[in-house]
C-alpha cells in the first residue's frame, strides 16, 4: 500500500486509549495514512484524550495550544481530538481551538475515516459525539504490530454501570456493553499469528464481561483464550471487587497462560468512604476476597488504586486506608490525590480538603507501599523467575548498574515485576524479543529487579 499522507497521534490516559489509538491508526492506513513520529511531519493530528483527572485534563489544553503555532504554519494541517475530553466537552473544543477541525467522542472511533475524509473533502469542522446502544466494531487491523512489539491491549468491553461518585467514566464512555468473545478471539489470534505473545484484556470492570448480555462469563473468555495457540501469557485489568468471583479465582491455578498477577482496585480503606464512593463493597468484603485469592494462588502479586483526600476523608478514614495497604502488603499502587470531575456526583459533596493535605497524604502513602514494594521485591532474591522478554535495557538507575559488559535486556515476570538481565549470547531483536527466559534473581531495587539467566545445566 502506498502512503503518500502522514498522521501523529498522541494519546494521553489508560490502556483503553492506547487501544483505541491502535484501532485510529489501523482505520486511517486504508485512507493512505502512515504514522510519524512527530506532530510537525505530519498532515493529520489526532489527540486521544483522558478525561479521568484534572491533570490529564490540562494536558490536552496544552498539547492543543502547541498545535496553533503548527497550524499557523500549514493550514492544510487537519487536527482532530478524540476521547473522554471530546465526550465531555464536545462542540466547546471547536470554540476554544479555532484551528481544531474534528472532534470526535469515544464511540465514534469506528467512524473517524469518513470524518477525515468529509474534512479533507469540504475543509469544515465536524464535530461526532454520539453515543451507541451497541458496540461500534471496528476492522481487525491486528496483523501488523510493530516489529519491537510483544505485547498488545485488547479491549473486551467498553463503558461501565457503577457509577462511582468520583469517576465520569459512565458519562464519557457510556453504559457497560460486551464484544462478542467470537471477535474477541479472532483478533488475538490475529496477533498470536503476527508474533505477539501477550494480551491484556481490558474492560472497566472485566469481572462483570458478558452478563448483560448473555455471552460467556470472564472466567470462560479466559479459558477460550488460553487456548490460543502461539500465545504465551494472558494478562488483564481491570477487575471490580464486587464482582470477583471464586470461578475467575480458581482461573488463576487452572489456565497456564494467565500470569498470577491482579489488579484489584479498593480506592480507600475506609467503608465510611468506601459508601460515599458507591464502590458497593466494605473494608472487611475487600479483605476476604484478598484472602480467598491467596488461598487459592498464594504467589499472586496483587497491585491496586488509591484516591486520598475524597471529601469528607478524615484523619481516621486516612488512617484505615494506610492500614488496609499494611494487611494486605500489596506488591504495587497507582495513588491519586481526589479532583472534582464534571458531572461526577462526588463535585457537589461539601467538605473538600485542601490541596496541601492531600499531597501530604499521598505522599505518606507512596512512601508506606515504596517500601513494601522493595520488601516484596527483596523476597524474589534467589528465586528462579520465567519472563517474557520484551527488548534490550535502554538505561538503569546507576544504583542498580551491574559490572556485566554484555548487553542488557528486561521482561516482565508473571507478577509483572520488570527484571533486568545480561544475555552473553548477544541475540537479536529476533533471537531475544518474544522468548521466555528463566532468570535467577541476584538482586532487588525499589522497582526492578536483576539477575542472570539460568544456563541448561542448571
Amino acid at each position: 500500500m502506498m502512503y503518500p499522507k502522514t498522521v501523529y497521534i498522541h494519546t494521553i490516559g489508560c490502556q483503553m486509549n492506547v487501544y483505541d489509538s491502535e484501532r485510529i491508526a489501523g482505520g486511517l492506513a486504508p485512507l493512505g495514512y502512515r504514522q510519524v513520529s512527530e506532530p510537525e511531519s505530519a498532515d493529520l493530528v489526532i489527540l486521544n484524550t483522558c478525561a479521568i483527572r484534572e491533570k490529564a485534563e490540562q494536558k490536552v489544553f496544552s498539547f492543543l495550544g502547541r498545535m496553533a503555532g503548527l497550524k499557523r504554519k500549514n493550514p492544510e494541517l487537519i487536527i482532530g481530538v478524540g476521547g473522554c475530553v471530546a465526550q465531555q466537552e464536545g462542540r466547546k473544543i471547536l470554540d476554544r481551538a479555532p484551528y481544531l477541525d474534528l472532534v470526535f467522542g469515544t464511540h465514534a472511533v469506528s467512524r473517524l475515516p469518513v470524518l477525515i475524509q468529509q474534512v479533507e473533502t469540504t475543509g469544515g469542522r465536524l464535530v461526532d459525539v454520539a453515543l451507541s446502544d451497541t458496540i461500534q466494531e471496528s476492522p481487525i487491523y491486528a496483523a501488523s504490530p510493530n516489529l519491537d512489539q510483544i505485547s498488545r491491549f485488547v479491549t473486551i468491553m467498553q463503558g461501565c454501570d457503577n457509577y462511582c461518585t468520583y469517576c465520569v467514566v459512565p458519562y464519557v464512555r457510556g453504559r457497560e456493553m460486551s464484544r462478542s468473545p467470537e471477535r474477541i478471539l479472532s483478533e488475538i489470534q490475529a496477533l498470536a499469528d503476527a508474533g505477539i505473545r501477550e494480551v491484556t484484556l481490558l474492560g472497566q470492570n472485566v469481572n462483570s464481561y458478558g452478563k448483560k448480555e448473555g455471552l460467556c462469563d470472564f472466567s470462560e473468555l479466559l479459558t477460550r483464550v488460553n487456548g490460543i495457540e502461539g500465545l504465551l501469557r494472558i494478562r488483564f485489568t481491570t477487575s471490580h471487587p464486587k464482582d470477583l468471583s471464586d470461578d475467575l479465582i480458581a482461573t488463576f491455578n487452572r489456565l497456564d497462560k494467565l500470569c498470577k498477577h491482579i489488579h484489584l482496585p479498593v480506592q480507600s480503606g475506609s467503608t465510611r468512604i468506601l459508601s460515599r464512593m458507591n464502590r458497593k463493597y466494605t473494608r472487611d468484603m475487600y479483605l476476604e476476597k484478598i484472602a480467598r485469592l491467596r488461598d487459592a494462588c498464594p504467589d499472586i502479586a496483587i497491585t491496586s488504586d488509591i484516591i486520598v483526600g475524597f471529601p469528607g476523608e478524615t484523619p481516621e478514614d486516612f488512617e484505615d486506608t494506610l492500614s488496609l495497604i499494611r494487611q494486605v502488603a500489596y506488591d504495587g499502587l497507582f495513588a491519586f490525590m481526589y479532583s472534582d470531575r464534571p458531572n461526577a456526583p462526588a463535585a457537589h459533596f461539601p467538605e473538600k480538603i485542601s490541596e496541601a493535605e492531600k499531597a501530604e497524604r499521598l505522599q505518606r502513602v507512596l512512601g508506606l507501599q515504596e517500601t513494601l514494594t522493595l520488601e516484596k521485591n527483596q523476597s524474589l532474591v534467589h528465586s528462579v523467575q520465567v519472563v517474557l522478554v520484551e527488548g534490550v535495557s535502554q538505561r538503569m538507575n546507576a544504583s542498580e548498574a551491574s559490572p556485566e559488559t554484555t548487553p542488557q535486556w528486561y521482561g516482565r515476570t508473571p507478577g509483572h515485576k520488570i527484571v533486568h538481565f545480561p544475555e552473553r549470547e548477544r541475540l537479536g531483536a529476533s533471537g531475544n524479543l518474544g522468548r521466555l527466559k528463566t532468570i535467577r534473581i541476584e538482586k532487588a531495587f525499589s522497582h526492578s529487579l536483576w539477575g542472570r539467566p539460568v544456563s541448561q545445566e542448571e
